[in-house]
């Protein structure tokens, strides 16, 4: 177990360890508790969020043994011999189970062929067998498949919810995180478990003690440092617009992430905004970043500067969208930083 990688020593084994997805498994296991079992579902959402794992699950819970669980790579197993294989495969009754599961991941990738041959077996399969599709595109997986499926849509789980992950994780391998570190690391994982773990098991490596904090987090992972975006929103309440841009500046020369840094200092303005108006949310805030930084953020919101609004994180928001096709990765948070303070 030692040597595994965290997100799958830490993958859910039953319903009950599956977090965020309330509104999924909650109809599933009153469906299986009740013989209610669908001889198709699909699963679709963004890329590691748990389809695959609960593909599983769901054929644990049937009572299927791991030789009656057939995993399939439609990515690379997506042509129509492929598909005619699985065909006559599926007319062979199972070795010790009540069914067969298939579970076809990336079913996305399957030529017009494939689908047009599994589409006579999903429609009309033998009582024997379930079909469990997963997709990160359910765009591109036609209609008259989705029509015989039983759909259900993943929800990308917040980044408060990976934090809870990410401190919950660290704790059972010995290490502890704070807030600002876990925050981190959650918005490092862009709404994915796998990811996040991922991130995690980056920064345990190379960890020198067993307290972690947000500053270690972007040394072992080269995420720009949080001074940096306090050091912004702090010059964007003051209207110093010099001091800002030498903090954009300094964080393009210490080499970070733009779009990583973007998403910190939008994530931490929006902290600002709601500590000014909503001020009853400051508990919450609290809980998810560094005691430091909480204190940082209710100075600067105490004099209630008339740039910290919801106009100018619209401005950032904007420029945020703006940085992916920027010829120059610092220009739009730049120019979103001059419009606010003109």
């Amino acid at each position: 177990m030692q040597d595994l990688a965290l997100y799958r020593k830490y993958r859910p084994e039953t319903f009950a360890d599956v977090i965020g997805q309330d509104h999924i498994i909650s109809g599933l296991e009153k469906a299986l508790k009740n013989q209610n079992v669908a001889h198709a579902y699909l699963l679709t959402g963004t890329r590691g969020i748990g389809k695959t794992t609960i593909a599983r699950i769901i054929a644990r819970e049937l009572g299927t043994s791991p030789h009656d669980i057939y995993e399939i790579d439609a990515a690379s197993n997506r042509g129509i011999d492929d598909i005619r294989e699985l065909k006559e495969n599926v007319r062979t009754l199972p070795f010790d189970s009540k069914y067969k599961v298939y579970i076809i991941d990336e079913v996305h990738m399957l030529t017009k062929e494939a689908f047009n041959a599994l589409l006579k077996t999903l429609e009309e399969p033998p009582e024997h067998v379930v079909f469990i599709l997963a997709t990160t595109e359910l765009e591109k997986v036609p209609e008259t498949v989705c029509s015989r499926c039983q759909t259900h849509v993943f929800r990308k789980p917040t980044e408060s919810i990976l934090a809870q992950q990410v401190e919950r994780v660290a704790k059972q391998e010995g290490y502890t995180i704070d807030p600002a570190g876990a925050e981190l690391i959650a918005l490092l994982g862009d709404g994915s478990f796998r990811d996040t773990l991922g991130v995690l098991q980056k920064v345990l490596g190379g960890a020198e003690s067993k307290t972690i904090d947000a500053e270690a987090v972007a040394r072992a992972t080269g995420a720009p440092r949080m001074t940096l975006v306090n050091a912004i929103i702090a010059a964007i309440a003051e209207s110093d617009t010099s001091k800002a841009l030498a903090s954009i500046r300094q964080a393009y020369e210490e080499h970070a992430d733009m779009a990583v840094f973007f998403r910190l200092l939008l994530s931490r303005f929006r902290f600002a905004l709601l500590l000014r108006y909503a001020p009853e949310e400051s508990e919450v805030i609290a809980s998810q970043i560094s005691e430091g930084d909480m204190e940082l953020l209710k100075k600067i919101v105490k004099g209630k500067p008339k740039t910290i609004t919801s106009a100018s994180l619209l401005q950032l928001l904007s420029a945020y969208e703006q940085q992916k096709h920027a010829p120059i990765q610092t220009l739009p948070l730049e120019l979103a930083v001059m419009r606010i303070l003109e």
